[in-house]
Formats: structure tokens, C-alpha cells, sequence
């Protein structure tokens, strides 16, 4: 058993110094490819594209802090479509009456606010003193200058998904998201690059005509003016038709023979 036993360990060691040779002869194993290792570069955003200037709120407005409205319970469409309480009447200078839908389901502190506003009589007379062609028709200053708004501290924004389209009511505002106050604005025609970034909160459901006779520029030579505006579940009856016409500018005053003789003032 001894002499049969000897050869094997022999034989075995000799393995065994074989293999460890092997492995100091071979090569290292490559380092990890440094492109591979390396994180993917970021993807440039490219810059979004300029959009028309959109309405712009009073400038004091935007100093002021906005206050915090509590949070007002969404409301489902059965309980505000077609409900007076929500319905807004503006009573034009361009012959007639148009009727909004408000959406305080996803405005309701801005809903609230128009309907403060309009109870206390403070649109009434209210001219439309910037009006754009193809965008929207301005109002709500009381000094028809876009400086002005209501003594009431500014909206927190609530911006959503409703579009932009024809016959939109939305709020302006400064440049601050949260400086909404008193004016807004009624879209002439689509502009969705407002959606999100301006709180709309109701749309015409009719008299749109009216909206489309509003007398455009910045500002109108002649203003257009909501003659009255009123909630509709207070049944307020609209003007008269003597009342809801435009303001016509004075002539100028002719100039007389005796004036084109006259003399030249030195």
C-alpha cells in the first residue's frame, strides 16, 4: 500500500505546480470599456416657442400678496350646470345679453370672486380696454388703463385643464401666478398656449355675437362697457335697449369762415 500510495501524491503535485504556472503566464483581465462604463450625456430640452403676449392684470396687483382662499369642495356638473346660481349675465353697450357658464368645480374661489363682485355692482360700467382681433376681449379695470382692479386682495391661481376656446372666460393676471384680481377676459378665438398658465373659470353659452361686437385696440377708440353685470339667479332685468348702446365720440368742431381768415397768432 506505501509504494502504490507515494506515485499518486507525486503525480498530484506535479499538477499542481503545472496549473500555477498556467496561471501566472496568462493576462490580466481587461478593464470595463470606459464608454461603456460612462452614464449616457443628457438630452437637451430644446427652448419652448414664444407665444403671442397673453392679457396682462394690473401691475400694482402684483405687489400685492395674495391671500389664501380655503379650499372649496369640488362640485359635480348636475349641481352648477344650468344653475342661476352659477350663471353670470353681462348686459353689453353692444346691444344685448350674453350669458356665461360658470365652473366653480375647478375654479371656486375665482368663481366666488366674479360673483362678489358682480353683487356689489362693481363691474357695472366697466369698459373693455384691450381688445386683440382673433384673441380675446379684455375688461374688469375701473380705470380702463389694465392698472386697475377691485380694493379686495389677489386670487391664488387655479390653473386647469379647461382649453382655451372661443368664448372662454379667464382671468388675467400680472406676472406672477398669483396676482389675479378683478379683470378678465372673454377669447375671441382658440389660443391654447393660455391652457394652465391662466385661471379659466366659465364660458359663453350665448349672446356671443355681442362678445364679437366689441370695439377692438389697444386701447378701442371707443370703448365698449358692460352696461350691468349680475348674477343670474338675482333676476335682474337687462337695461334698456336706450342703455346698451355705444358711447359716440363728440365731433370735432367745424371750422368757420371767419376762423379761415383770421389772422395767424404769433
Amino acid at each position: 500500500m506505501k509504494s502504490s500510495f507515494r506515485p499518486l501524491v507525486l503525480t498530484a503535485m506535479a499538477f499542481g505546480l503545472a496549473a500555477s504556472a498556467v496561471a501566472q503566464d496568462a493576462p490580466p483581465a481587461p478593464a470595463p470599456n470606459p464608454e461603456e462604463s460612462q452614464p449616457a450625456p443628457p438630452v437637451e430640452t430644446p427652448a419652448p416657442v414664444p407665444v403671442e403676449t397673453p392679457p396682462a392684470a394690473p401691475a400694482a396687483a402684483e405687489a400685492t400678496p395674495a391671500t389664501a382662499v380655503p379650499a372649496v369642495p369640488a362640485m359635480t356638473p348636475d349641481q352648477y350646470i344650468n344653475n342661476p346660481e352659477y350663471m353670470l349675465n353681462l348686459d353689453l353697450s353692444t346691444g344685448g345679453r350674453v350669458v356665461i357658464q360658470l365652473f366653480p368645480n375647478v375654479a371656486p374661489n375665482h368663481v366666488d370672486r366674479i360673483k362678489q363682485l358682480a353683487r356689489a355692482g362693481f363691474y357695472d360700467g366697466i369698459k373693455f380696454h384691450r381688445v386683440i382681433d382673433g384673441f380675446m376681449a379684455q375688461t374688469g379695470d375701473p380705470s380702463a388703463t389694465g392698472q386697475g382692479g377691485s380694493q379686495l386682495p389677489d386670487l391664488k391661481a387655479e390653473f386647469n385643464p379647461t382649453p382655451h376656446l372661443r368664448g372662454t372666460l379667464s382671468m388675467a393676471r400680472a406676472q406672477s401666478e398669483d396676482s389675479a384680481n378683478s379683470q378678465f377676459f372673454i377669447m375671441l378665438q382658440p389660443r391654447f398656449s393660455l391652457d394652465r398658465r391662466y385661471t379659466a373659470f366659465g364660458r359663453v353659452v350665448s349672446g356671443m355675437q355681442y362678445v364679437d361686437a366689441i370695439h377692438q385696440g389697444e386701447p378701442p377708440e371707443v370703448m365698449s362697457r358692460m352696461v350691468q353685470v349680475s348674477v343670474a339667479a338675482d333676476n335682474k332685468p337687462m337695461p334698456p335697449a336706450s342703455a346698451l348702446v355705444e358711447a359716440v365720440p363728440a365731433p370735432a368742431p367745424a371750422v368757420t369762415a371767419d376762423e379761415l381768415n383770421a389772422p395767424i397768432k404769433q
